[in-house]
């Protein structure tokens, strides 16, 4: 259970990494704000509380592993990766400009902190199933983390790294699916329903729990329950809100990209800040 004042420093670190965000799309004058502000409380706990890390070190080779598979949420992974030190938060305004290190999708080849390349939704789990296999082949401890998307679960790709998975006994891997109920063009039941999602990877042989994915408490509990197992993968599905704290974005069915200059972003943040204050 966290303390008080583990709550108090995750809460802090999310509305950072919130208002980062917020600003570093709002600068660039667009981007996909609905996706990555709803993963936020996920990568303020494992960056902070679960990850084995050092940002002095970012290519240490025991380092735990993070795939972010849903890649167009990297403004948000940036914006953790620069709080924890990574690389100075100046960069955070060259998002997708021309020579950036910070391109539209995580690219490892040129992000401290990065890795796993992201693009083509689909193909993150199965990049995280081989990283988890080749840590078992060679017999190191270190886990692998992959966020995925709701959206990106219609892709077929992600149902065959899920089969392969338990076939390897891949307790090393801990997957979570953002399960805002949104995709590009919509809510997830208007275009392709993926529900049952626990009955689903429970199927497929994972070991599955569903927490509130604002929810610090849960969320570090089903980490603490994943770590746990010895036989098989785990999925913790979190059911988020599309664009969370984020004013024009949230619960927005057209937050997957949106357009706002940097005085919107500071009128997010403000009011962001007023409401955390409370």
């Amino acid at each position: 259970m966290l303390t008080t004042d583990e709550i108090s420093a995750l809460k802090k670190d999310a509305l950072e990494i919130r208002a980062l965000t917020i600003d570093m799309i709002g600068f660039l004058g667009k981007g996909h704000i609905g996706g990555s502000m709803s993963i936020v409380e996920a990568l303020a706990i494992l960056y902070r509380t679960h990850m084995r890390i050092d940002p002095k070190k970012p290519q240490k080779p025991d380092r735990d592993r993070l795939v972010l598979s849903k890649g167009h949420a990297g403004p948000a992974l940036y914006s953790a990766l620069a709080y924890h030190g990574y690389f100075p938060q100046e960069w955070l305004h060259t998002l997708n400009v021309g020579g950036t290190n910070l391109p539209s999708h995580a690219d490892m080849n040129r992000t401290p902190g990065i890795d796993m390349t992201a693009g083509s939704l689909g193909q993150g789990l199965s990049a995280a199933v081989g990283i988890a296999l080749a840590n078992q082949i060679d017999e190191r401890d270190y886990r692998t983390y992959c966020i995925i998307g709701d959206g990106e679960s219609n892709e077929g790709q992600i149902w065959e790294a899920a089969q392969s998975a338990p076939q390897f006994k891949l307790s090393n891997l801990i997957a979570f699916t953002d399960y805002n109920k949104m995709q590009l063009d919509g809510w997830m039941t208007d275009i392709m329903n993926v529900e049952d999602l626990n009955a689903k990877w429970l199927a497929f042989g994972w070991f599955v729990q569903r927490v509130d994915g604002h929810d610090f408490q849960q969320l570090d509990l089903a980490i603490r329950r994943a770590q746990a197992e010895q036989c098989r993968p785990s999925m913790i599905i979190m059911d988020t809100v599309k664009g969370k704290g984020a004013a024009i974005a949230e619960g927005n069915p057209a937050n997957h990209s949106m357009n706002y200059d940097s005085a919107a972003a500071q009128e997010m943040i403000d009011a962001l800040r007023a409401k955390e204050a409370m």
